[in-house]
């Protein structure tokens, strides 16, 4: 009997009892770290909301709305906060998704050659590794130095429209956004990257085939074909950028105010718990920073929730050229 058809029998034999004790004990060892995994979260939110118990107790939903942080008179809002949060990394995710997506399909549609194609990936790959603080530096240092004429120019002569209704002076939503822009960039471009890559390759053969152009192909049939993992992508940007924390406390400019103006300074709520935390005094300042805390948390599970739904809506719906086809 050849070796090929030995291997063949091999592979078509049923599993021995071995094989399917093995098989077993992998499902509950795969079970079990994933109960574990849903545990910490559980008893992480179970200590967060112990913490903020008194605050909850005593402001209840108000503590959202409230516009006032003054812990000598135990007033506590987090409402400029969470705006800030939203619109920073709302910004920041829309500029990374961008860019992202326009380096992965540079990366992957052979418009570079190999050896610097993986040299471009490498230092994208690199940006992940710079540490927070770094980013907060080069922040103050170059990027507000950097801007700072154009957006005062704009507050010129463009001053009249909101977004531009305030100079920037020193640190400002604009700073901190397009600083989160850079950081989660690495996110967005790796995901987007090979979720591009695994488009079979027939099915550019076929746009070819069919007349289309590079850019038609690439519009038309490898970016719908790879949206799900580019959705992917944008939503954990998005998670990353809610709970940035140490560059945003640096450029954000900690200010608990709600300003339509993109210049203006503002608060996130990772920044408000970096920067108010050491100076928690009490059980009830100790309660509103947690109960910030809680809100982050939700906030983050509920964008990742949102998410999640729109990738599986977006999984189950046609397939691109489905219509065509029907047609």
């Amino acid at each position: 009997m050849s070796p090929p058809t030995q291997q063949r029998e091999k592979i078509a034999r049923p599993p021995t009892a071995r094989e399917h004790a093995v098989d077993r004990l992998f499902k509950w060892v795969t079970g079990i770290f994933a109960g574990f995994t849903a545990l910490v979260v559980a008893l992480i939110v179970i200590l967060i909301t112990k913490q903020a118990m008194p605050a909850i107790l005593k402001y209840g939903p108000g503590f959202v709305v409230s516009r006032h942080w003054d812990a000598g008179k135990g007033q506590f809002g987090i409402l400029p906060e969470i705006v800030g949060t939203m619109v920073s990394s709302t910004i920041g995710v829309a500029l990374a998704a961008v860019f992202g997506i326009a380096v992965a399909v540079f990366l992957t549609e052979e418009f570079i050659p190999r050896w610097l194609e993986s040299i471009l990936k490498n230092v994208i790959t690199l940006l992940a590794a710079i540490p927070s603080v770094v980013y907060g530096l080069w922040g103050i240092f170059v990027v507000i130095p950097t801007i700072r004429p154009g957006c005062n120019w704009l507050h010129e002569h463009l001053g009249w429209f909101p977004l531009f209704s305030t100079p920037l002076l020193s640190v400002g939503l604009l700073p901190a956004a397009l600083v989160l822009t850079i950081m989660i960039l690495p996110t967005v471009t790796a995901i987007s990257r090979d979720a591009i890559a695994a488009v079979d390759p027939l099915l550019r053969e076929a746009a070819f085939g069919m007349g289309a152009t590079r850019w038609e192909t690439i519009v038309g049939v490898t970016l719908p074909t790879s949206k799900r993992g580019i959705y992917g992508s944008i939503v954990l940007g998005l998670g990353r950028a809610l709970g940035e924390t140490m560059a945003l406390a640096m450029l954000v400019g900690s200010a608990n105010v709600i300003s339509p103006s993109l210049f203006s300074p503002a608060d996130t709520l990772a920044a408000l718990l970096a920067n108010k935390f050491p100076e928690a005094a009490s059980p009830l300042d100790l309660g509103a920073l947690m109960y910030a805390a809680l809100v982050l948390l939700i906030l983050t599970l509920l964008v990742n929730m949102g998410g999640e739904w729109i990738i599986r809506r977006d999984s189950t719906g046609n397939v691109p050229g489905k219509e065509a086809a029907s047609k």
